[in-house]
């Protein structure tokens, strides 16, 4: 009767939220798990537990009464959200660590799925704390895992993809960051984000696309909603950096960076990055005059190239070079162009 009694408490502490305290009792007598479940789904998400240690309490004193009688995906769901509660990372391990005991002990069929979720929430507490090693490996192993499994929840993806795309981040490594974070997407709904968790998705997505080596592909981002929250904020530019580049748009690119140069000089990655940027939007421009022409009409003297890209021929036949390497051009071989 602890967990009634935890109730009773809170519901004379907090007379505003008595219709709560009073819908989780009634369920919890009833022993209506999945009810139960899905009211504490709803409770848990009020902005009065956001701060402070209300659910680390609420968790400690009512659900541990009956964590493993409701679906044990869910309990791993509010055992993440309980331990992000926690002031010191340590007790935030003990505690994920004594949830996994818990759900290994159930010994109910895909239990795999539960622990992983769980696991994954130490693997993005161990990179913020500095340990790659211990993360990657949580990674590697949860990889294992998932290739394992059939019916996997979108939430486990989800957690997968989005730990995986920080600990890249953590790394500077644009290209898998990308790729990770539009698969964290694929198993996420944008609407169920935050704001501000969007805008500073959609800059890091925009970021690691302009700078990750073979993305020279921008329509999939351009098209997903998530882009949308970059308009009419203070990193507004680097939308628009975007459509120049999905265009090939080499002018208008250099317009941009002539107007927005104060916000570019911000950002240190675009800074150290500036010949890359300037070579990979040429190698855009290069297509763009490609496909722009009838298919039957595509033998282009390479001094044209030089004139829009504003290149020397020899910087040009380098760019064509560097277009092969990454298979931009395999299926338009060399003699499409021609010193005449």
């Amino acid at each position: 009767m602890a967990g009634l009694q935890y109730l009773e408490s809170q519901r004379n502490a907090q007379p505003e939220l008595a219709e709560w305290y009073n819908s989780l009792a009634d369920l919890y007598q009833r022993k209506l798990w999945h009810q139960l479940t899905l009211k504490l789904d709803q409770f848990v998400a009020l902005a009065v537990f956001q701060a402070g240690d209300a659910l680390i309490q609420l968790y400690n004193n009512f659900i541990t009464e009956f964590e493993t009688k409701i679906n044990l995906l869910k309990l791993a769901h509010f055992a993440v959200i309980v331990s992000r509660q926690y002031a010191e990372r340590e007790s935030a391990f003990s505690y994920l660590e004594g949830v996994i005991e818990k759900l290994q002990a159930t010994k109910e069929l895909r239990i795999e799925e539960p622990i992983l979720y769980v696991k994954l929430q130490i693997a993005a507490f161990k990179l913020e704390k500095g340990d790659q090693k211990e993360c990657k490996k949580i990674l590697d192993d949860g990889k294992t895992t998932l290739d394992s499994m059939t019916d996997v929840d979108p939430s486990v993806y989800a957690s997968f993809h989005w730990v995986s795309s920080q600990y890249h981040k953590f790394h500077r490594e644009f290209s898998e960051f990308y790729r990770s974070s539009l698969l964290y997407l694929a198993y996420t709904s944008v609407e169920s984000l935050s704001d501000t968790f969007k805008l500073d998705l959609a800059f890091d997505l925009s970021l690691s696309a302009l700078l990750g080596d073979n993305i020279y592909n921008f329509g999939e981002l351009l098209s997903h909603p998530i882009i949308k929250s970059l308009l009419g904020t203070k990193v507004e530019w680097i939308y628009y950096i975007l459509q120049a580049f999905n265009a090939g748009d080499l002018v208008r690119y250099k317009e941009l960076c002539s107007v927005h140069k104060a916000a570019l000089v911000s950002q240190p990655a675009l800074v150290e990055n500036e010949k890359k940027l300037l070579e990979k939007i040429n190698i855009l421009c290069l297509m763009e005059i490609i496909f722009s022409r009838p298919s039957e009409d595509r033998t282009i003297p390479l001094n044209v190239i030089a004139e829009r890209t504003k290149l020397s021929v020899e910087d040009v036949e380098y760019l064509l070079m560097k277009s092969l390497s990454v298979s931009i051009l395999k299926d338009n071989p060399l003699n499409c162009f021609s010193h005449d």
